[in-house]
This record gives structure tokens, C-alpha cells and sequence, in this order.
């Protein structure tokens, strides 16, 4: 800012100066103190009369590290985070493959470190949380979902579970068990179509890690199912609501009482969306839901036929759209 002509230069008060840290040579008194910060030997030295204003100082500098196992330059700040799914505190010693002059020794030992069974256990649980991830992923799976099927393996592998067992099944049995402890389950259908792996494996490894671990599976309901399942077939709120009331009134009926979940939901969306015009065929129903059409349309037979239980008022009063006269005969 420019002082103009007739106004005085703005002068910094007492108080004001007083919280103003100004550090500089008591010697030299230069208004441009020249200070030199020597982190070799923690002191703070003016660079004139070399005069040592302070020691100890912390070296406020990048420490540049090489922590990578392979050849080449992995330039890291302090290394890499810790894993809280890796077995201890992640601060082992790793023998770089360079600084030995080309005698190869370095290479050597470097390979004899990584045969020991702490780095081929890590590597193995490092290999099985890669693909977990890659498999939750695929169906946009929430981040707590993928960390309980981590620990879930993890448990396996500490307390050797996986003996005699295959390692597939294993890791499609920690996601079916992970999306039911945190309640969002998937169909053992949907597993089989998302890692490749027969459902009488996943359904029997599913049992045994169960027993073995302990662990609280829960129960799929057809309400669990119907969001994810109203969403991919592109139906709006109010339908879905209709839909999980139907839900709950059909899981009351002796008639349909054996039926599973899936089926159940499925054959609701059928109906409530006949029901709010907007109707979707059991075809595209059975892709989402993987049931057979055969099997919707066995169950929304028995819903058409006990219509006037499902169909109450409150259901009508909730929107103008439903309309018992949409409904397809079965």
C-alpha cells in the first residue's frame, strides 16, 4: 500500500511490536539477518560472524526412502501405512537388493528373506484381500462389507481353517457371510454368478466357517432384497413400498409360508407393479433376482388367488396409482 502525500506511514505501537518475533544476530544487527539452519548438527548459525543462535532444531526436510523389494527407484516419504488386516506391527527389516557393489549378495539375500514363512503368510492374505476387494467391488459392495469379509479371512487363516478346503469357496463364503452381518444380504445365486464357484461349495463352506468361527449369520428376509431388486428393474418409491407391505403380509399366508425369500419379493414386484401400472414381466424379474419365471409365476398365482387378504384399504389409500383391475391374470 502506497503512503500518500500529507499522511504518515503506518507505525507498528508498543503492544503491537511486542508480538512481532523478530530473530537476528546480537552482533551483527543486520535489519536481513543471514541465518544458516545446519540439520547436520541441529544448530542455527548466522551466516556473518558464524555466531550459533540456537541448537537443537527439528530438520523440517523430506526423508526420501527406497522401500521397495524389486530393483529401480520407489522414492517413499516414511514407508507405507499400516494394515490393521496384517498380522504384526508391519516394522520388519527389508533387505534392499542394491548397495553391494554388483557382488549380487544383496539379490541373494533379499530372495532367501522373502522364502520365509512371515513374508509367503503375508503375501497369501495380501493376494486373498486383493481379490475380495476386486469380487465386492464388481457389485459396488459398501466398504464395511469388504473390511467384515477381511477380518472374516483373516480368522480363517490364523486359525488354519483353510486346510483341505478350497480357497475360492473360502472367499466366497466370508462375502455371503459379511453381507449378512451387515445386513445387506446377497442371494447365494449372486454369489455363485460373482466368483464362479459351484453353491453346494459355497453353501457347505458357509456351514463349516459358520460352526467353526463362531459367527452371527443372521437371516435373509424378503424386505432385505426388494430395494436392491426395485432399483435394478428402475420402479419407483411408491412401488417399493407397496411391495415390502405386500411382502409382509404374504409372509403371514399358510399358502406361501414355505416359500423362500427370493421368490416371495419376486413375486410381489411382480404384482405391485402390475398393481401401479407399471408392470415388468417375470422375465426381466428372474434376470435381476435369479429365480425362474416358472417359479414367479407359481408364487403369484398363489398371491392373485389370496388377493382381497393382500389388497386391503390401506394399501389403495397410500397412492391413487394402484388399481386391482392392472392385474394380470394367472
Amino acid at each position: 500500500m502506497s503512503v500518500t502525500e500529507g499522511q504518515q506511514p503506518f507505525a507498528i505501537s508498543g503492544p503491537e511490536r511486542q508480538r512481532n518475533v523478530v530473530l537476528e544476530c546480537p552482533y551483527c544487527r543486520d535489519k536481513v539477518p543471514n541465518l544458516v539452519d545446519d540439520f547436520a548438527s541441529g544448530d542455527c548459525i548466522c551466516g556473518n560472524c558464524g555466531l550459533v543462535l540456537g541448537d537443537r532444531i527439528v530438520d523440517t526436510r523430506s526423508e526420501w526412502r527406497t522401500f521397495a523389494n524389486e530393483e529401480g527407484d520407489d522414492p517413499s516419504r516414511v514407508g507405507n501405512a499400516a494394515n490393521p488386516f496384517l498380522d504384526g506391527a508391519q516394522l520388519d527389516t527389508l533387505i534392499s537388493r542394491n548397495g553391494d557393489n554388483g557382488s549380487g549378495l544383496a539379490r541373494d539375500l533379499n530372495r532367501t528373506q522373502g522364502r520365509t514363512t512371515a513374508q509367503r503368510h503375508e503375501r497369501n492374505l495380501v493376494q486373498a484381500y486383493k481379490e475380495i476387494s476386486a469380487l465386492c467391488d464388481a457389485y459396488d459392495m459398501p466398504r464395511t462389507t469388504v473390511d467384515i469379509a477381511k477380518q472374516l479371512y483373516r480368522r480363517v487363516e490364523t486359525e488354519h481353517l483353510q486346510r483341505g478346503k478350497n480357497n475360492d469357496a473360502i472367499i466366497a463364503a466370508c462375502i455371503f457371510l459379511a453381507c449378512r452381518q451387515d445386513n445387506a444380504p446377497r442371494t447365494f445365486k449372486e454369489i455363485c454368478a460373482l466368483t464362479k464357484v459351484d453353491r453346494k461349495d459355497i453353501g457347505r463352506t458357509f456351514k463349516f466357517l459358520k460352526s467353526k468361527l463362531g459367527a452371527e449369520s443372521g437371516t435373509t428376509s424378503s424386505n432385505d432384497l426388494i430395494a436392491r431388486f426395485c432399483a435394478n428393474l428402475n420402479l419407483d418409491q411408491d412401488t417399493r413400498r407397496i411391495t415390502e407391505l405386500l411382502t409382509r403380509k404374504a409372509k403371514d399366508m399358510d399358502n406361501i409360508s414355505g416359500k423362500s425369500p427370493v421368490s416371495i419379493a419376486s413375486a410381489c414386484i411382480y404384482l405391485s407393479s402390475h398393481l401401479m401400472g407399471c408392470g415388468r414381466d417375470a422375465k426381466a424379474i428372474s434376470e435381476i433376482a435369479g429365480v425362474g419365471e416358472a417359479t414367479i409365476k407359481a408364487t403369484y398365482k398363489t398371491l392373485y388367488a389370496n388377493r382381497k387378504e393382500l389388497l386391503t384399504p390401506d394399501i389403495f389409500a397410500r397412492t391413487s396409482k394402484a388399481n386391482e383391475a392392472n392385474l394380470p391374470s394367472p
